[in-house]
C-alpha cells in the first residue's frame, strides 16, 4: 500500500514537471530565462527557449548558459551572466550539460534543464536506502525528503543542489560501504559544483589508529584537489577576481536570528495564514532541524556528521541566503534536510517522532507553492 502511494507520488511529480513542457521550446521553461537579448549569448539567442519578466528570472539561466561555454573562453558569455568566475567556479552541471548534449547548443540546454528531473528520480530510489517508504513513517520521512522545498526550488529553477544531493547521498553511502576514499573521491567531484558541498568529507569515519589518521589524510586531499586545480585554472582567465561573488559568512547566528525576528514581525502584522506565515514556518522547521541534531548526537552516524556541518554553515550564513522568500535557505541545507529526516526514522515512540517530523518539515507547507503538483 505504502509503496503504492509512494510511486503515485513520483508520478505525480512527474505530471507536474510535464506542465514545463511548450512545443518549440522543451522543457526550458524550468530554468527561468528572462527576456531580452542583453541577457543571452549569441549561442543561447540561437536556440529557442522560454523567457520569463525579468523579476522571475533565477540563477540556473547563468549556469545553462555557462554550459554552452564549459571552458570559460568566451567573452560573450561572460558578458551575458552575472558575477562569471562565481558561476565558473560551480562548473560540474555545465560540463554533464555539454558533456551529454553532445556539444549541440538546442541539446545542451535541454539536458540541462532536464538534470535536475533525472537527479529527483535517482534520489527519489536512493534515498530508499534509510528510509524505505514501506509503513507510514516511512512513507512520511521518504516524501518530506524528496518533496522538500529545497529539492522542488532546485527542480522549478534548473539549480545545482538536487544535483549536489544526489553525490552527497553516494559520499554517505560509500562510507558506509567502508570505502572511505571513493567517497571522497565522490565529494572532490561534487566540490566542481559549489564548494559548500566539500562539507560532506565530515562523512568520513573517525579515525581510531595511525593507518586510519593517513586515510583520513589522504581523504581530505582528494576531496580538496578537484577544485583545486579548477580554481588554478580559473585563475589564468579571471586573475583578482575569481572569487568574486563568493558567499560572505556572517558571525555565527546573527544573520539567521535577524531574518527569524525580522519574518516573526511580519508574521504579527500580517496575520498566521499569511505569505509571512509560510516564511515563519519554513525559517523556523530549518531551526528545528538544527536543534534535533544537535541534541540527538550520533557520532558514528555519518548522516549526523554531515548534518552537523551543515548546521555550522547554517550559523554562518548571510541575511541573503537567510532570507526564506529567496528560496536559498532550504537548498543549500538539503543534506540537513536529509540528515534530519534520516535520523529520525530511528526514533521509535510515536509522540517524540511525530511531534519532530510536523516541527522539522514544516517547509513542506511552502514546498506547495514552488510546483504545481495539485493543479
Amino acid at each position: 500500500m505504502y509503496r503504492g502511494l509512494a510511486i503515485a507520488l513520483v508520478i505525480l511529480f512527474l505530471v507536474s514537471v510535464s506542465r514545463f513542457y511548450h512545443p518549440g521550446t522543451g522543457f526550458t521553461a524550468l530554468i527561468g530565462f528572462p527576456a531580452g537579448a542583453a541577457s543571452e549569448a549569441p549561442a543561447l539567442r540561437a536556440v529557442p527557449h522560454f523567457t520569463y519578466p525579468a523579476w522571475a528570472s533565477y540563477d540556473g539561466q547563468f549556469y545553462a548558459q555557462r554550459a554552452l561555454d564549459p571552458l570559460c573562453r568566451d567573452p560573450l558569455v561572460d558578458q551575458a551572466i552575472d558575477l562569471p568566475p562565481f558561476r565558473a567556479r560551480r562548473i560540474l552541471f555545465s560540463w554533464t550539460a555539454y558533456a551529454l548534449g553532445l556539444g549541440r547548443p538546442a541539446w545542451i540546454i535541454e539536458v540541462y534543464a532536464l538534470q535536475n528531473v533525472v537527479c529527483w528520480m535517482l534520489l527519489a530510489w536512493l534515498l530508499t536506502r534509510w528510509i524505505p517508504p514501506a509503513s507510514g513513517r516511512g512513507l512520511a520521512l521518504w516524501t518530506a525528503c524528496v518533496f522538500s522545498h529545497g529539492m522542488l526550488w532546485s527542480v522549478r529553477f534548473a539549480l545545482l543542489d538536487a544535483p549536489s544531493l544526489v553525490l552527497t547521498v553516494c559520499a554517505v553511502w560509500a562510507v558506509e560501504k567502508q570505502r572511505p576514499l571513493l567517497s571522497a573521491a565522490v565529494v572532490g567531484i561534487a566540490g566542481l559544483a559549489r564548494e559548500t558541498n566539500l562539507l560532506v568529507v565530515t562523512a568520513q569515519p573517525f579515525p581510531r589508529d595511525r593507518r586510519a589518521w593517513v586515510r583520513l589524510g589522504a581523504a581530505l586531499a582528494l576531496a580538496a584537489l578537484p577544485l583545486l586545480l579548477w580554481e588554478d585554472y580559473l585563475r589564468s582567465i579571471y586573475r583578482s577576481t575569481i572569487f568574486a561573488g563568493a558567499d560572505t559568512l556572517m558571525a555565527p547566528g546573527t544573520a539567521l536570528t535577524a531574518r527569524w525576528m525580522q519574518t516573526l514581525a511580519a508574521l504579527r502584522a500580517g496575520g498566521l495564514f499569511s505569505g509571512e506565515g509560510l516564511a515563519f514556518a519554513l525559517l523556523s522547521s530549518m531551526v528545528v532541524q538544527a536543534v534535533y541534531v544537535l541534541l540527538h548526537r550520533r557520532y558514528n552516524a555519518p548522516w549526523w556528521r554531515v548534518a552537523v556541518a551543515y548546521v555550522g554553515l547554517m550559523l554562518l550564513l548571510d541575511r541573503v541566503l537567510a532570507d526564506p522568500h529567496t528560496g536559498a535557505i532550504t537548498r543549500i541545507l538539503l543534506p540537513l534536510t536529509v540528515g534530519f529526516n534520516v535520523l529520525l526514522a530511528t526514533e521509535s515512540r510515536p509522540g517524540p517522532f511525530w511531534s519532530w517530523f510536523a516541527a522539522g518539515n514544516l517547509h513542506l507547507l511552502s514546498a506547495l507553492t514552488v510546483m504545481p503538483l495539485l493543479g
